[in-house]
């Protein structure tokens, strides 16, 4: 792990930033050196929120590559909004497409601004920079699997944008 980043001094091993083996987005950094990992992690990736992703799969990941390079997949998602859950599709180029377009079929509309994702130990920390309703808000998802990491930092960006427009 690492603890020195554009700050100029060691970030204190409790830290947040402590836990990342690479540059935290700019935006992020101080609160990263400053709080502590549990809080950095409530802040920018809220467990609880109305949106929930249940299952997750490429329905046809085994299907070969174009001759033209890589095609749109086709994705399904299990997504709860509130009390209503249901299974969603999209085809798109890759996974946080796929799942913004699903969102934007369920009313919500989080246009990925900024995309960041680093190795944290045996994890990979993603950060997004969402906007929707005219606000923008950054969010965080963590993970073993790089692919989760990216899905849970954009559902934390939508939760955090419906939670600060309530």
């Amino acid at each position: 792990m690492n603890a020195r980043f554009a700050t100029g001094y060691l970030a204190t091993p409790q830290c947040f930033a402590a836990h990342v083996d690479g540059p935290i987005p700019r935006a992020l950094r101080e609160e990263a050196d400053m709080k502590p990992f549990d809080q950095f992690v409530d802040d920018y990736a809220p467990a609880s929120g109305p949106l929930r992703l249940g299952q997750w799969s490429c329905t046809d990941a085994d299907r070969p590559s174009g001759r033209l390079g890589p095609q749109a997949r086709n994705y399904e998602a299990t997504l709860a909004l509130g009390d209503r859950i249901g299974t969603s599709r999209a085809a798109a180029c890759g996974p946080v497409a796929a799942l913004t377009e699903m969102l934007h079929a369920r009313g919500v509309a989080v246009e990925m601004t900024a995309f960041h994702q680093v190795p944290a130990g045996d994890n990979t920390a993603t950060f997004v920079c969402g906007s929707g309703r005219g606000r923008t808000e950054w969010a965080m998802g963590w993970s073993h699997d790089p692919v989760e990491s990216s899905l849970r930092a954009v559902i934390a960006c939508a939760n955090r944008l419906l939670a600060e427009a309530g």
